[in-house]
C-alpha cells in the first residue's frame, strides 16, 4: 500500500532542508518569478538545483509552483525559466495556466504537471478535462467537503491533493480581487496584501473582520487517507522555522501512527494541543465535514497575541552543551521541551546556562544570540533542533 505524501511549503533553502529533516515527503518552493508568495525569499536557479540534490538523496521530491496568473509581458523569458528549472532537477510544476501545462508535458514529458488550487478545480468534469491535457495531479479547491472531495477520488484517474494546514483565502480559492481593487497588489500575480484580514468600521461604531480561522485538519487525517487521497498539503511558505518543524514534525507522527494503528484518543489530544500552540490564529475544518460558516470565521474581530513558546534553535550538541540560538527569553529553572527532526522530545529543566563566551548566566534575554545550556542526553540532538518553554518557574 502506497503511503500518502506530506507535502510542505519551503519560502527558501533553509526551510527546504528543515521540513525535509522533519518528515515532509516532499516541497513545494517558489522560484524568483511567476510565483505566488513574491514576498517570500524564494529560490535561485542555483538553490532549486541544491535543494533538488539535498532532497534527492533521501529519497524526497521538489515541487516547483508556476502559477500566476499571466499577463502577456510574464510571457517573454517563461519557456527559458522552465528549462532552467528542469535542468536543477525539479520533479513537478503547480500550475494554472493552459498554455504553461501543454509546454511543460510537450517538452519535458517525465516531469509531472500539477494543477495548481488558483485553478478552483471542485469536480470531477473538469478534472477529467484536465486529465485529458496530460495533468498528473489536481490540488482541489479548499471550498471542498470529505463527500465531494470522495466522489471526485472515485470518478477520476489523477492524483488528488489537499490543504489539510494553514492560511485560509476569504474568497473563493484562485478568483480574489480584493487585494488588486483595495492596494493595487494583484493577488493572483503574487501581491496579495491580505485584505481580507483588514478591520474595517461600520456606522455602527463597529469594526467588521471577514478573515477565515485558519485550517487544522489533524483529526482527520484518517478519512483523507481512507478515500484516497495522494498528498496532504500544509500553507505556508513565509512561516518560521519553528513553525514547519513543528506542524510538519506533528503532521508526520499522526500520519505514521495512524498507519501503524497507534493514534489512541490520548495521542491525538497532546499532537493537537501541539498544533495549537505553534500559531496565535484560530483554527476550523471548514468545509470539510459541513458547510463552512460564520463560525470558521473572524466576523467581529479577532486578537493574535504570540504566546512566545519558541525559545531556541539548536546549532550543535558536543560534551554534554546544547549550542543554540535563543528566540524567546527564558531563565535558570524553566522546565523546557528539546525536540529533534527524528521525533524524539525531552523534557528537563535548565539547570546551567552560559552565554557565548561561556560565562555563566541566569537569563536568556537577547534574541539571535548563541547560549549554550547543560543536558545529559544518550541520544542524538542533531542541528535544527528546538527549544520550546513548557512551564515557567515563576
Amino acid at each position: 500500500m502506497k503511503r500518502i505524501e506530506l507535502l510542505s511549503p519551503a519560502g527558501d533553502l533553509e526551510r527546504l532542508k528543515v521540513t525535509l529533516l522533519y518528515g515532509a515527503d516532499a516541497v513545494y518552493i517558489g522560484g524568483q518569478s511567476y510565483s505566488l508568495r513574491a514576498n517570500a525569499n524564494n529560490f535561485t536557479i542555483d538553490e532549486i538545483r541544491e535543494g533538488c540534490s539535498f532532497a534527492h538523496k533521501l529519497g524526497k521530491r521538489v515541487h516547483l509552483t508556476l502559477n500566476i496568473v499571466f499577463h502577456n509581458e510574464d510571457m517573454e523569458e517563461v519557456e527559458k525559466f522552465i528549462k532552467d528549472v528542469v535542468d536543477a532537477g525539479i520533479d513537478a510544476f503547480i500550475v494554472s495556466d493552459p498554455f504553461i501545462i501543454s509546454h511543460i508535458k510537450t517538452n519535458y514529458p517525465n516531469v509531472e504537471v500539477h494543477l495548481s488550487t488558483q485553478n478552483s478545480t471542485s469536480n470531477y468534469e473538469a478534472i477529467k478535462f484536465f486529465e485529458s491535457e496530460g495533468i498528473d495531479r489536481v490540488v482541489l479547491a479548499r471550498e471542498l467537503g470529505k463527500k465531494e472531495i470522495s466522489e471526485i477520488i472515485d470518478k477520476v484517474n489523477c492524483d488528488i491533493e489537499v490543504f489539510i494546514h494553514g492560511a485560509m483565502c476569504t474568497c473563493f480559492s484562485g478568483r480574489c480581487a480584493l487585494s488588486n481593487y483595495v492596494t493595487n497588489r494583484d493577488a493572483n500575480r503574487g501581491g496579495c496584501a491580505q485584505v481580507c484580514r483588514f478591520s474595517f468600521d461600520t456606522d455602527e461604531s463597529k469594526e467588521f473582520t471577514m478573515a477565515l480561522k485558519d485550517m487544522n485538519m489533524a483529526e482527520y487525517i484518517g478519512d483523507l487517507i481512507d478515500i484516497g487521497v495522494t498528498s496532504l498539503k500544509v500553507e505556508g511558505r513565509m512561516r518560521s522555522l519553528y513553525y514547519l518543524a513543528t506542524v510538519i514534525g506533528t503532521y508526520r507522527e499522526i500520519i505514521d501512527r495512524y498507519y501503524e494503528g497507534t493514534l489512541t484518543p490520548l495521542v491525538m489530544k497532546v499532537l493537537q494541543e501541539r498544533l495549537d500552540r505553534v500559531a496565535n490564529r484560530e483554527t476550523s475544518t471548514h468545509y470539510f465535514m459541513k458547510e463552512a460558516d460564520w463560525t470558521d470565521q473572524y466576523y467581529t474581530g479577532r486578537s493574535e497575541v504570540s504566546n512566545q513558546d519558541y525559545l531556541g534553535q539548536v546549532i550543535e550538541y558536543k560534551d554534554g552543551l546544547v549550542k543554540f540560538y535563543e528566540r524567546n527569553y527564558f531563565e535558570v529553572g524553566d522546565t523546557v521541551e528539546l525536540f529533534t527532526p527524528s521525533g524524539e522530545h525531552i523534557s528537563f529543566v535548565v539547570s546551567e546556562l552560559y552565554d557565548s563566551d561561556m560565562n555563566s548566566v541566569d537569563v536568556a534575554r537577547h534574541p539571535d544570540d548563541i547560549y549554550y545550556l547543560k543536558l545529559d542526553s544518550n541520544i542524538s540532538i542533531p542541528e535544527y533542533s528546538m527549544i520550546k518553554i513548557v512551564e515557567r518557574k515563576n
